[in-house]
């Protein structure tokens, strides 16, 4: 598995136009890897929710509750980042190699040797640019209002200029999440699949995005919309929500790929 990045083949993968069955076939698929994989999704998943909840406990005990509004909403952002581990197991089966825990670590551990360190980097930079806006939206309709507790501070955010900064924040946040899932949707399958640059990959990704955009962005939206709900109990829904369309994403891009170098997926 160290070698695994020598090995795979050059060049950007095309894609086909996608079809509505296209999403059905990979989260059926995606949920076949999550019921064979379960000890991953408990791994995998849980160290997102203890963050999630570690976040939110300090933010809970600052009183400053707008840092986790932000938080919500820029979670689904990395979520992209999160899946890598499950792309890895799915490429993997996909193969019919091994998977074993500690395969599956060195294999993330690997990564940093490719591309996929550069993509995580403008995914960050993104992320943190939309807490810096996001915190000046605070300010320019909140900043003079009391922020004491969560419980307080709902009510502040229900007011008109609370509910104009979340109107706007979530317009902004949007903007933001679309551009990076497009970016990454099939950028960062890519780069664990084969050996092409991150400029390239996600420009690939982008591309195609753009070409099919009512598909996508419903694809999009859905993942998004799931990842928030998944954060409202406790953060719990994450251990179903983040393997299921970690693996999903996976077969959507294998499905979807035509190129010369590619294998028929296997189904199940």
């Amino acid at each position: 598995m160290d070698d695994y990045l020598k090995n795979r083949p050059h060049g950007v993968t095309k894609f086909r136009a996608p079809k509505r069955r296209d999403f059905m076939r990979a989260l059926r698929a995606g949920a076949v890897d999550m019921v064979r994989y379960p000890a991953f999704a408990l791994v995998f998943a849980g160290a997102f929710v203890i963050i999630g909840l570690a976040i939110s406990t300090l933010t809970y005990a600052s009183g400053q509750s707008y840092w986790l509004v932000l938080a919500v909403m820029g979670f689904p952002m990395v979520g992209s980042l999160a899946a890598l581990g499950f792309y890895l197991i799915s490429w993997q089966h996909h193969r019919g190699r091994p998977i074993t825990m500690w395969g599956i670590l060195r294999a993330i551990w690997a990564l940093k040797n490719g591309q996929v360190p550069w993509l995580a980097v403008i995914i960050v930079v993104m992320l943190l640019f939309w807490f810096f806006l996001g915190h000046m939206l605070f300010a320019l309709f909140l900043g003079l209002q009391p922020m004491v507790n969560i419980s307080s501070s709902a009510e502040v955010f229900l007011s008109g200029n609370g509910l104009t900064m979340l109107a706007l924040g979530t317009g902004v946040g949007a903007v933001f999440s679309t551009l990076i899932f497009s970016m990454t949707l099939f950028g960062l399958p890519m780069l664990i699949d084969r050996d092409v640059d991150f400029m390239t990959a996600g420009l690939a990704s982008i591309t195609q995005v753009m070409a099919y955009p009512v598909p996508y962005i419903i694809w999009g939206a859905v993942i998004g919309l799931a990842t928030i709900t998944a954060i409202i109990p406790a953060f719990l829904g994450m251990f179903i929500v983040l393997p299921l369309f970690g693996h999903a994403t996976w077969h959507l891009y294998k499905i979807q790929q035509i190129s010369d170098h590619a294998r028929p997926q296997k189904s199940g």
